[in-house]
């Protein structure tokens, strides 16, 4: 009998239980956990987290012991769905260049939704976030680009990666694990209509269904019901049905390299990943020239055409939209020099210097660049002054690629830039949790998530 991709795939996830964790992914997993909480803070005093706890509660009614970020703890079900859609909010969650998703939002926060019940040890949660990622960037790259296009592989691969994650943080057997990745698949996802239709202020409940149904589909794996044993491969599998086109062999290849927790990219800017980039490229220029936007006749940005699919925001008419907007970051990093959370917050979109900077701005796609996405990310932008000078940088990989990575005192100040609201007592203990993961000593510890790490109003 041929063995499945699927199958193999199982079979890693339990040998990577197995295994020692390496120092390296320990370090990365705790980088992740600081990324994830970093994201549900920056976002948690937000009206939009008001309306996905509300929703949260609706869908999931009851309280519980699993903190909220923001709000009064709930069951485990209901705080996975309000933090998965929290910490989405503000587009700072970690992303991934051959997946097109972003991983940790929907790996962590099922893992730790659960881990409140008590009785998880540290290991076991590290090895479910570690499952999640596994699972979903590896599916997300077996679809590849074409799916991206169309589907928002957070809500597609990411319900995989979920129940995978959820899976693990069960306890499940490598044979009903199999089955709650069928189930998950089976509820994939995530029309990209949402941001042509300008409902982008809705675009969190993708991570947050997906980590609801990863959730169920682990628990009904766990009762002994069967899910779809070729899921992504099979004739109406998600390969064929959701427009795959990337290499099917991501699913079950390279089985000896590291996780794929260490392939990831913490995010530099907030916004939208695909814009990166043509930021880092300005970042730059900035940087190298000490310009002033007086000084600035004109300003072209060339990028691949995938960008604009997803990030194609003309200019916004709302705040959720500037994250999707590459004139509106792009003019706003030129005018202040920074890009920092506020501006994605209570931008002023009529401003006359900002409007006046923005005409000024032309952005095309390039067909070469395209070709090089998703393994390169290209953008080149090209300032003219009023003096007659030309200056150009090309990006292509972004900072906080695993090439060009952060390391941690960096990412703790980058926590503080986007969670302004939190005080030292939180960053302080939020840091000294995460690193806990570091350590092999503490595997066998009891790892209950403190609620003051999701801010004071989850403790009430």
């Amino acid at each position: 009998m041929t063995i499945s991709a699927e199958h193999t795939l199982v079979a890693h996830l339990a040998d990577l239980q197995r295994r020692q964790i390496s120092p390296t992914t320990r370090a990365r997993l705790a980088q992740a956990l600081l990324d994830w909480f970093t994201a549900g803070w920056s976002a948690a005093g937000t009206p939009a987290a008001a309306r996905y706890r509300r929703v949260a509660l609706d869908c999931q009614p009851g309280a519980g012991p699993a903190p909220v970020f923001g709000g009064p703890a709930l069951n485990a079900n209901g705080a996975a769905f309000a933090n998965a859609a929290i910490a989405h909010i503000r587009e700072i969650d970690d992303a991934h260049r051959a997946a097109m998703l972003h991983p940790g939002v929907v790996s962590v926060t099922p893992a730790l939704a659960l881990a409140a019940d008590g009785g998880m040890t540290q290991r076991r949660v590290a090895d479910a976030i570690i499952a999640g990622y596994e699972v979903s960037l590896r599916l997300g790259e077996a679809l590849g680009t074409r799916h991206a296009a169309g589907f928002h592989a957070t809500a597609t691969a990411g319900a995989v990666g979920a129940a995978a994650g959820a899976g693990v943080a069960l306890g499940l057997a490598p044979a009903p694990l199999h089955h709650a990745l069928g189930i998950g698949a089976t509820q994939a996802a995530g029309l990209w209509q949402l941001v042509d239709d300008e409902a982008h202020e809705a675009k969190s409940l993708h991570p947050a269904f997906a980590v609801r149904n990863g959730l169920a589909a682990a628990y009904a794996a766990r009762a002994g019901l069967p899910g779809a044993r070729r899921f992504a491969t099979g004739a109406r599998g998600l390969h064929a049905l959701l427009a795959g086109d990337g290499p099917l062999d991501a699913l079950d290849g390279g089985l000896d390299a590291e996780e794929r927790l260490n392939t990831a990219t913490i995010k530099a800017w907030p916004c939208c990943a695909q814009l990166f980039t043509p930021l880092d490229a300005t970042r730059e220029l900035l940087d190298a020239h000490a310009l002033t936007p007086d000084e600035i006749e004109s300003v072209d940005v060339e990028i691949f055409t995938h960008a604009l699919k997803i990030a194609g925001v003309d200019w916004p008419a709302t705040p959720a939209q500037t994250c999707f907007s590459l004139r509106y970051v792009v003019a706003r990093l030129l005018l202040a020099g920074r890009l920092g959370i506020e501006d994605m917050e209570s931008p002023d979109l009529q401003a006359p210097d900002l409007l006046a900077l923005a005409r000024r701005i032309t952005v095309r796609t390039s067909d070469a660049f395209q070709r090089e996405f998703p393994r390169l990310r290209p953008s080149r932008v090209t300032l003219t002054l009023k003096d007659g000078r030309r200056l150009s940088a090309l990006r292509q990989l972004r900072r906080g690629d695993p090439e060009d990575p952060y390391d941690w005192p960096t990412l703790q100040a980058r926590m503080r830039a986007f969670a302004p609201a939190m005080d030292d007592a939180a960053a302080q203990a939020i840091v000294a949790w995460c690193e806990r993961f570091t350590d092999a000593g503490n595997d066998a510890r009891p790892c209950l998530p403190d609620p003051a790490l999701f801010g004071a109003a989850a403790s009430r």
